[in-house]
């Protein structure tokens, strides 16, 4: 089970107080989380990624094993680790300022 855990806004719109578990094929790519994420709570939908492009909104980050994985391609199979279930995949607000 890949655990993915989300800001307190999106946990809200999900009506989830927690990190949610999902199962998710392998191979275990960005694009299939948040596939199966949007499956599982259609009210996300829009929320993290562009309805039309399925590209990642600005102001939110993807990261896993302290690595931050939101420039690389959707299709690229996340850490291990993350695949195990070991480290959650963690969906972050971006933090603007000076």
């Amino acid at each position: 089970m890949i655990r993915v855990e989300m800001p307190f806004h999106l946990r809200r719109l999900a009506g989830v107080e927690g990190p949610v578990e999902l199962a998710v094929e392998a191979p275990v790519t960005q694009r299939r989380i948040l596939d199966a994420l949007e499956s599982r709570f259609p009210m996300l939908r829009g929320t993290i990624r562009d309805h039309g492009t399925l590209r990642r909104r600005d102001f939110l980050r993807f990261f896993a094993c302290q690595q931050d994985l939101s420039l690389e391609s959707p299709d690229t199979e996340v850490p291990a680790a993350v695949a195990n279930g070991d480290e959650p995949f963690m969906i972050v607000g971006a933090i603007a300022g000076g």
